[in-house]
């Protein structure tokens, strides 16, 4: 309510335009990102030598495909295996990536979920609709003014035959914050 408190303010004063504030909103929810993270993710997902740099050096990975942007220099990726889920949160003030993964989603900023992916990952995990079996370890990455992280989350099976664009649009904003694992293939994508 403040936001929107402060955005008719500055409207009426003239020194903002509600239509400029909702082109930034619509850039950042549908052409900056979640789609840029998305590209990365499927690149990995086909040039292993790619993946092998975006785990290692992020913000140089991402740079590669011209998606450097503020809070990219201080990214850090982390890989999802059948043995490891990776889930992000920022337990102090919701510092998120979101010039490679968009807008953050309300939940990330709530209280409850900052303080409950740290105490229960697993329960938290749960309420997402993520199960995994005891032999699954879980690791949580708190974000820092210094340090951002992304997921990188399993290919799914069954898609060695599409291309980039393709496997970009089954990654998901939540995959690459850790509360959604499991993408699914489509007929349409397939």
């Amino acid at each position: 309510m403040r936001v929107k408190a402060l955005e008719s303010l500055l409207v009426d004063k003239g020194l903002l335009n509600s239509d400029t504030v909702d082109t930034w909103i619509s850039m950042y929810e549908d052409k900056i990102g979640p789609k840029r993270g998305a590209q990365v993710v499927a690149k990995a997902w086909l040039d292993p030598d790619y993946k092998a740099r975006l785990l290692e050096d992020a913000p140089s990975a991402v740079d590669e495909m011209g998606f450097a942007g503020q809070g990219t220099g201080q990214l850090r990726a982390v890989e999802n295996t059948d043995r490891v889920h990776n889930l992000v949160v920022c337990t102090l003030c919701s510092c998120y990536p979101f010039y490679i993964l968009g807008m953050s989603p309300a939940w990330f900023k709530s209280n409850e979920y900052r303080a409950r992916a740290v105490r229960d990952p697993r329960g938290v995990l749960k309420e997402f609709g993520v199960e995994l079996d005891d032999g699954v370890e879980v690791r949580v990455w708190d974000s820092t003014s210094e340090r951002r992280y992304m997921v990188v989350p399993q290919r799914p099976e069954g898609t060695e035959a599409l291309s980039q664009e393709a496997l970009a649009a089954l990654v998901t904003r939540n995959a690459m914050i850790g509360t959604d694992r499991d993408l699914k293939t489509t007929t349409e994508t397939a």
